[in-house]
């Protein structure tokens, strides 16, 4: 089963499957039931903060300031977008 191999695609080849492939066989992260997320492992989301911290102060040497996004909307939030907003697709995110 290629899913479960250690098979890796070329980068050259497929970028976007190489960096699934480097992500599965390192065991960075994994599926979650939650249709569209991950559940980042230890190992992977420990180079994740480093990597977040390096562009934290990266971006902060020039004067910007943090801001968070909700990543999951209520799909009541997506309907009533619909409701008011012409060609909204509220099926986009469900």
């Amino acid at each position: 089963d290629e899913s479960e191999s250690d098979f890796i695609t070329a980068r050259a080849v497929n970028y976007s499957k190489w960096y699934n492939d480097v992500i599965r066989v390192t065991g960075l992260a994994e599926a979650s039931p939650v249709r569209g997320c991950m559940v980042i492992k230890p190992w992977g989301m420990s180079l994740w903060d480093r990597i977040r911290n390096d562009l934290d102060a990266r971006i902060k040497d020039h004067g910007a300031e943090n801001a968070y996004f909700p990543l999951l909307i209520p799909k009541s939030f997506l309907s009533k977008e619909a409701e008011h907003v012409d060609g909204f697709a509220k099926e986009c995110a469900v």
